[in-house]
């Protein structure tokens, strides 16, 4: 299956994206399609073999919009599409200003008579109605041109069966002016009084408070894809690459793989690669949230978009184009904006409805109020206010902002949220289930404690310094992971390590070797009970280690127990407060690892878990959270390594750890790119404040409608109550759909 996404231009509603989903969900070959409104974009799934994306164009500029692909080039995209929108923006500001410019006027001259206001004496209706009725037409003809499309495609779309947000606009607005230059017949033929029965300023004022609205609304929907755009833009243009030993600048799509890559001081990496030469400090924080710059030196992998701060150095370009990290954090994004969640269903089925369900009702009100009252200025009225309040914008809108606002904050602090569905869903999460290792601690072994032995009279047989120092020379022969953690951490001393004369490694007990001049043996206590070493000394401070779950290497120099150096995999240093961040919430946090249940329990311990299932087999952990959904719990599973994936996949939301592999990450609804588990809790919280948003979006979008057609349709007026006037109509329409955009756009106040 082939995915795909088309910018769709001249929408204007629910109704609109509705078609669209149904023409093209009809096609031969179509898996899914799915119209963003607010991103004006058509995702869509197809069978190659059966559909191109050629005929997925021709379909949907058949029923009347206009299909473009998306630049594949990632530098070309951003600015072509900002280009475009700057060009609407400009556009539709022109037009509302031409159309207001001429509606104050018209809208003066059909009222100041009536209100008693200042007027010209030859232009007086009662003494001048010709006159004054071609003056009204005359300023309202520039008005309905400004607004054209409202005609050309709302009455494409009735023609269609399709009606739209156009067509209800069409259809009122030519009522009034049909009925308007009907009465300048009339008064032409010497029915003076039918200057009473002018509708210009209605039709002008509607258009031009439409007009206005339609502006607003896509400068909002401009500001709601923004965290996309400004992930488009952070790639820089060119990169320097060094050929032949000299430095050439070429533009960014024609680095391959394979190509070295310098990055000057303050300059910007523009590919994924490995670092070969040099070292530096990068600011990560565009693509993981992290402030802090991480060190890179020869073997780091680097990232494209993320900048270099003070040093220089050079690296193998590894990953180009849509492969980078960025371009898939982008497309990751793109395609949660492009989702549904499941609470827009009700919104998407009433959309489809909508409008000839409104335009029946407009009908049915008009010839009620007619056979009524035999007002047909009156029943005119009603049918054209009934049409203009109608507003499917904000039902459509309602929901795909909220996500994009929602999604796309939390991509600026590197929580990559993959559909709505997960959105969604992660507000009613109960418990979280966390996996151990890289999860709740680093994932790799660290030296914790520097324990010398200690001497009769009770002082350090050894400095610690001197203990670490040997015993990671020793060790620096070894693939154990332990002693790896012992060598690594007296390189981060800065300890120059001592050259060995000799190793041997000794299965499942450690190592011997000759450094210094001094023999040293490390491992575990059979090896040194083994060599007759007494270290009797050590046993309660190793009692205490194991109820850590530091695992003690014993130490001995020259036949002599030296001491310990304890290696453990530490707790991050973030994951008791989000612990208690998610307690907090009324979440029950489980840790779930196959460790032992003497370490499990010391990691717990100093994160602050109290429910831990230990010794579970890779296998079984999705067993695990299945027995938890069985109780009625709302799961969300947090692990990072690839025997967490089934677990993930059952959970009702798998929350995959940034640094974890690509196939927990691809089994996961959302990543946390900063490797933090106080996102955790973050993406929670704007799980709930953006859901609140869509409730509060889709209350409004339908209590407006529900409120305002029968008001427009004339039911307080039955009871003694006013008659809605078709420019208020228009007013209260506009600013439904922008009000659904401001609220979603509060989302971007959200705080991590």
């Amino acid at each position: 299956m082939a995915n795909q996404v088309l910018d769709i231009q001249g929408m204007t509603c629910a109704a609109c994206a509705a078609r669209i989903e149904r023409v093209v969900g009809k096609l031969p070959g179509v898996g899914s399609a799915s119209v963003n409104l607010a991103s004006e974009k058509l995702f869509v799934d197809y069978d190659e073999t059966l559909l191109n994306t050629a005929a997925v164009m021709a379909s949907v500029e058949k029923i009347g919009y206009k299909a473009l692909e998306i630049a594949v080039s990632q530098n070309s995209a951003p600015d072509a599409d900002r280009l475009r929108k700057q060009k609407e923006i400009r556009r539709m500001w022109l037009k509302f200003i031409t159309a207001a410019a001429l509606g104050l006027p018209l809208l003066y001259i059909a009222m100041a008579p009536m209100l008693g206001l200042p007027f010209p004496q030859w232009l007086a209706p009662m003494e001048h109605p010709l006159r004054y009725a071609l003056t009204e037409l005359i300023l309202t003809i520039p008005i309905c041109l400004a607004g054209y499309k409202f005609y050309t495609i709302g009455f494409k779309a009735l023609l269609n069966r399709s009606p739209n947000m156009d067509s209800l606009i069409a259809i009122s607005t030519s009522a009034a002016l049909v009925y308007s230059v009907y009465n300048i017949f009339q008064i032409a033929a010497g029915n003076h009084h039918a200057v009473d029965a002018l509708y210009f300023e209605t039709a002008g004022t509607i258009i031009t408070l439409i007009l206005l609205g339609k502006t607003l609304e896509t400068l909002s929907k401009n500001r709601t894809g923004e965290a996309i755009k400004k992930l488009m833009g952070l790639a820089p243009k060119t990169a320097v690459i060094i050929r032949n030993g000299a430095e050439s600048e070429i533009p960014l799509g024609e680095v391959a793989p394979g190509d070295i890559v310098l990055v000057k001081p303050g300059g910007k990496i523009p590919v994924d690669g490995v670092v070969t030469e040099g070292a530096s400090s990068v600011d990560e924080s565009m693509l993981t949230g992290e402030s802090v710059p991480v060190y890179k030196q020869a073997g780091d992998s680097v990232y494209a978009a993320t900048v270099n701060t003070t040093g220089a150095f050079r690296f193998r370009a590894e990953k180009v184009g849509s492969d980078t990290v960025l371009a898939q954090i982008i497309k990751l994004v793109e395609d949660a904006q492009g989702s549904k969640a499941p609470i827009a269903a009700l919104a998407d089925t009433v959309s489809g409805y909508f409008v000839p369900i409104v335009c029946v009702i407009a009908a049915v009100a008009g010839m009620a109020w007619f056979i009524g009252t035999r007002d047909l200025e009156f029943s005119l009225t009603v049918f054209i206010s009934v049409l203009v309040i109608a507003c499917p914008c904000a039902l459509g809108l309602a929901t795909p902002t909220a996500i994009m606002v929602g999604t796309g904050k939390g991509a600026e602090h590197g929580i990559l949220i993959k559909g709505g569905e997960a959105l969604e869903t992660a507000h009613k999460i109960d418990t979280v289930v966390l996996d151990k290792t890289g999860t709740v601690t680093e994932g790799r072994p660290t030296v914790t404690d520097i324990l010398p032995a200690l001497t009769a009279g009770g002082s350090p047989r050894h400095f610690e310094r001197d203990l670490l120092l040997l015993t990671a020379s020793a060790e620096k022969g070894s693939e154990h992971p332990l002693g790896q953690a012992i060598v690594n951490c007296a390189l981060e001393k800065g300890y120059a390590l001592i050259p060995t004369e000799s190793f041997q490694s000794l299965t499942g007990r450690g190592i011997e070797a000759a450094a210094g001049g001094k023999t040293i043996l490390a491992g575990n206590r059979p090896l040194m009970d083994e060599r007759g070493i007494l270290a009797e000394s050590a046993a309660r401070a190793s009692h205490r280690l194991a109820k850590e779950g530091k695992t003690p290497v014993y130490v001995a120099i020259d036949g002599e127990f030296a001491g310990i150096v304890a290696v453990a995999d530490a707790v991050k240093p973030g994951s008791k407060a989000a612990v208690e961040s998610l307690r907090g919430m009324g979440v029950e946090v489980i840790m779930l690892t196959g460790d032992n249940k003497r370490t499990s329990a010391a990691v717990a311990k100093q994160a602050g878990i109290t429910t831990v299932l230990s010794e579970v087999l890779p296998g079984d952990k999705s067993a695990e959270v299945k027995k938890l959904q069985e109780r009625g719990k709302k799961v969300a599973m947090v692990g990072d390594g690839i025997n967490d994936a089934p677990a993930l996949a059952q959970a009702d939301v798998g929350v995959a750890i940034g640094s974890g592999t690509d196939v927990a990450m691809e089994s996961a609804d959302i990543v946390l790119m900063r490797s933090d588990l106080r996102d955790v809790s973050a993406a929670i919280l704007l799980s709930k404040k953006t859901i609140r948003n869509i409730k509060q979006n889709l209350c409004w979008a339908f209590g407006y409608n529900v409120i305002g057609i029968p008001v427009a349709a004339g039911v307080l007026y039955l009871f003694g109550g006013p008659l809605l006037n078709p420019v208020f109509a228009a007013a209260a329409m506009s600013l439904s759909s922008v009000s659904v955009l401001a609220n979603a756009l509060r989302l971007k106040r959200f705080k991590m």
